[in-house]
């Protein structure tokens, strides 16, 4: 299997989580993980977990990624597009072109390349599990910026256009829809008194914040047979958010 954004959050506990269960993990993220504190990936690198350094966003890095994945251990059978970057919730007439392109180009753009570098192999093979990151953004407004919610919409939209078009070769592509997790992309909220991470955790029914682990979860669900007639499907992870 292969998992963009590895190098923590919600990535690192999807990629632990697999090699719990024995299976074979590529990983690829911008910065280099440091698994070699956790005994999971101790024991795992050279025999069931590798990565390489790499952005999404640029189609060479993937395309080398994707190489040495196969390389390494001969197919890719479940993909996980879990890389991502805030914008810091900045609205439109805030958000300058570099903005706007740094975070389409990595949560959209570079997920496009990635799928676009792996299809192939699982159309060979006539089979392939695709499980794309998206969240509560992609859904209501409010959960991030312009940039951000525009990107998150699009990949909800794309999950569905790539179930509908290879659903019938053997392929199965849907989304995840997180809500608040707690991970090092939003250490921001908890900064301080952590004030604005209490008014999330106050805001959300459930009234908590959700570790990676617990998307993790629901990623080995989605990838399992269990999932086989879940296709084109965006699972909200949001602790009731969105019921409000």
């Amino acid at each position: 299997m292969f998992i963009t954004g590895i190098s923590s959050g919600i990535g690192l506990a999807q990629a632990e989580a697999f090699l719990k269960q024995g299976a074979t993990v590529f990983g690829m993220d911008i910065v280099e993980p440091d698994v070699l504190t956790n005994a999971v990936f101790q024991n795992s690198i050279g025999q069931n977990f590798a990565y390489l350094t790499g952005d999404v966003a640029q189609q060479k890095d993937v395309k080398e990624a994707v190489k040495t994945a196969l390389s390494t251990f001969g197919k890719i059978d479940i993909l996980l597009n879990t890389a991502g970057i805030l914008d810091n919730y900045t609205p439109t007439l805030e958000t300058d072109e570099a903005l706007w392109d740094r975070v389409l180009n990595t949560n959209l753009k570079g997920m496009y390349f990635v799928a676009n570098a792996i299809l192939p192999g699982m159309l060979e093979q006539k089979y392939g599990v695709i499980v794309n990151m998206a969240s509560i953004a992609g859904l209501v407004a409010g959960g991030g910026g312009a940039a951000y919610t525009t990107a998150k919409h699009g990949i909800i939209g794309y999950t569905k256009q790539l179930d509908y078009d290879y659903a019938k070769h053997g392929i199965r592509c849907n989304a995840i829809a997180p809500g608040a997790i707690e991970t090092p992309m939003n250490k921001a909220d908890f900064a301080g008194t952590g004030e604005m991470a209490k008014w999330v955790a106050k805001e959300t029914p459930a009234g908590r914040w959700a570790q990676p682990k617990e998307v993790a979860d629901l990623t080995l669900f989605l990838a399992s047979s269990l999932a086989d007639y879940i296709h084109g499907t965006v699972l909200p992870i949001d602790g009731g958010w969105l019921e409000k």
